[in-house]
């Protein structure tokens, strides 16, 4: 996923992809952005309210708020007498059936042609930090490399996964967030749909995305997105 890395010449090397296109914030406050080596536009719809906090998050989530900007910071739904605490960010994304532990994502942002910016390391994964939080309602969106010109990356085995598998997400207060994957589907990226990947949700999400499919040498990019969709249950 994402592109290759330039040589010192400036040539690229292996099957990374070409730079992202830049997508522009729309008028009603709903951000369209290319995700680099994505090329797919993420939708920062509104922030909401999300659910309960605890080790195994769930609850009943809140109404989402539709349309708020992307800087709101939602809070989590008290339970008892706990207070009322922020969703910390992400530390640590695992998800077993995969063998997969990564930490230490990469915050990812815009650059300044409004385009979400890429993981720099491709072993490392990269959270859209102006998006929701894991655990906060909404889609959270962590993305990562499939391969570089040196071999897998980090989402290397993301097509692998199935619906039922468990996904968890341990923030940086030392919280959990446990995610069930709902389904795993394949888009080109000419027919990605953004609404179903990056609408708001009334409870907390997860989208898992990397490239996938046939890879185009011609344009040095693969023609696929490979998403995982899961959920608090």
């Amino acid at each position: 996923m994402f592109m290759s890395r330039p040589d010192a010449a400036g040539h690229e090397r292996g099957s990374g992809e070409q730079p992202k296109a830049p997508v522009r914030l729309g008028p009603t406050g709903r951000a369209m952005i290319a995700v680099a080596v994505l090329a797919v536009p993420l939708g920062a719809a509104g922030l909401g309210v999300s659910n309960s906090g605890g080790p195994t998050e769930g609850g009943t989530p809140e109404p989402v708020v539709a349309g708020a900007p992307a800087a709101v910071r939602a809070e989590v739904v008290p339970t008892s007498s706990r207070a009322k605490k922020p969703v910390a960010a992400p530390a640590v994304v695992a998800v077993p059936a995969i063998g997969l532990n990564a930490g230490a994502p990469e915050k990812l942002g815009l650059d300044a042609a409004g385009a979400l910016t890429a993981p720099v390391d491709y072993n490392r994964i990269g959270w859209y930090a102006q998006g929701p939080k894991p655990g906060e309602a909404g889609p959270a969106v962590i993305v990562g490399h499939v391969d570089s010109f040196r071999g897998p990356a980090v989402f290397f085995r993301l097509h692998e996964m199935k619906a039922g598998q468990e996904i968890v997400v341990t923030r940086t207060d030392g919280w959990k967030t446990r995610f069930v994957v709902d389904k795993v589907a394949r888009y080109p990226k000419d027919a990605f749909p953004s609404d179903e990947v990056y609408g708001p949700t009334a409870n907390a999400q997860l989208r898992l995305i990397t490239c996938g499919g046939a890879f185009d040498r011609d344009v040095r990019s693969y023609e696929d997105n490979v998403v995982v969709f899961a959920s608090v249950h």
